[in-house]
């Protein structure tokens, strides 16, 4: 079953900048911020000193609407056009890679669907309208 769905922002090195933007403007509550230099470390993917603060991952809540947000990967430049997608939150592994097979039919996937830290199933394409889609079954169910 589908838990939860929500707009996702990407930035190129100023998320930071954007979450402090977006508490002040909007009143925004932040509800986490997680870094990239706070991931487990990954010999095969190594992060840059540099790109240590750059956002992994942050939920803001505006008014009862929930935001998420990121920078890009290092290394990664931040295509226009594709700074907007929708997170899309399941409490189901199979049902997870269910849809997520049904969105790349036709469509790009940028990262198939894997085991990652944060979820026993994520991945994200780009259907075939050219909508992009983080769909990612939840870890705590």
């Amino acid at each position: 079953m589908i838990t939860n769905m929500y707009p996702y922002l990407a930035m190129d090195g100023n998320a930071q900048e954007a979450i402090h933007f977006y508490e002040k403007v909007l009143n925004a509550k932040v509800l986490n911020i997680q870094t990239f230099g706070q991931m487990p470390p990954n010999p095969d993917m190594p992060i840059p000193e540099d790109a240590e603060n750059r956002v992994l991952n942050a939920h803001l809540k505006i008014g009862e609407v929930d935001l998420m947000l990121s920078d890009t990967f290092p290394g990664q430049p931040l295509q226009l056009g594709m700074q907007t997608s929708i997170a899309l939150i399941l409490d189901d592994v199979e049902q997870t890679k269910q849809i997520f097979d049904q969105l790349s039919d036709g469509g790009n996937v940028s990262m198939p669907i894997q085991e990652t830290f944060w979820s026993p199933a994520y991945g994200s394409v780009t259907d075939k309208f050219g909508i992009s889609w983080q769909v990612s079954a939840d870890a705590a169910k």
